[in-house]
């Protein structure tokens, strides 16, 4: 039901979109701090949407269809959005780029994976990548006018949070490598399966 907990969170989750996108725009230490604020707590509805369906054994196909959708959207439009505003310092681009090419990627073999009746189960890896990520997003969020905001312009919050970016691109690529070997093997197996008695094959 779109009016069950889990699924509001998620939809909160997008919602929190445009107005992310409008505190970056603005660009005032106040605003970075907000966004930052914001973020994090759109990340923990992330965590919760999902704890609390399980408990609640309210699951469905809305929930399981919006959820990585909703993540993939507030990623996707933060980087685009930071990116624009020239705040993915040292090369950091390069990283937002192969992590919006992998979700790209997964979401397609997840498609596929579904049309076949199966899964692409997320690894433990993954959940690593996701957690560094969301940090290194909170920290490019913030950047340096709120470490100056909060009277600690020693800190160098915007570089912690490209390095971050970087690291997890690494598992971002290492992960995406995995799925897609598991979606071609997939693939593979079933062009490879004969065909049932009495069923036409497919047109090459």
């Amino acid at each position: 039901m779109l009016t069950d907990l889990p699924n509001v969170l998620t939809l909160m989750r997008i919602g929190s979109i445009p107005l992310l996108v409008g505190l970056v725009a603005v660009g005032h230490a106040e605003t970075d701090a907000l966004a930052c604020v914001i973020y994090t707590a759109a990340c923990i509805t992330d965590y919760l949407d999902g704890m609390l369906a399980r408990r609640w054994h309210q699951y469905s196909d809305l929930g399981r269809m919006m959820d990585p959708i909703a993540d993939k959207l507030l990623v996707g439009a933060l980087l685009l959005t930071l990116a624009g505003y020239g705040r993915l310092h040292w090369g950091a681009l390069f990283a937002a780029i192969v992590i919006l090419l992998r979700e790209i990627l997964v979401s397609g073999l997840r498609e596929y994976m579904a049309s076949q009746h199966a899964t692409l189960p997320s690894s433990r890896l993954a959940k690593w990548k996701t957690g560094i990520q969301m940090v290194a997003i909170g920290m490019l969020l913030a950047g340096d006018r709120t470490a100056a905001l909060i009277r600690l312009p020693m800190l160098p919050i915007a570089g912690l949070g490209v390095l971050l970016l970087w690291i997890s691109a690494i598992p971002t690529v290492l992960t995406g490598w995995d799925y897609l070997v598991k979606g071609v093997t997939r693939m593979t197996a079933s062009h490879a399966a004969p065909a049932t008695p009495g069923t036409p094959k497919a047109a090459p």
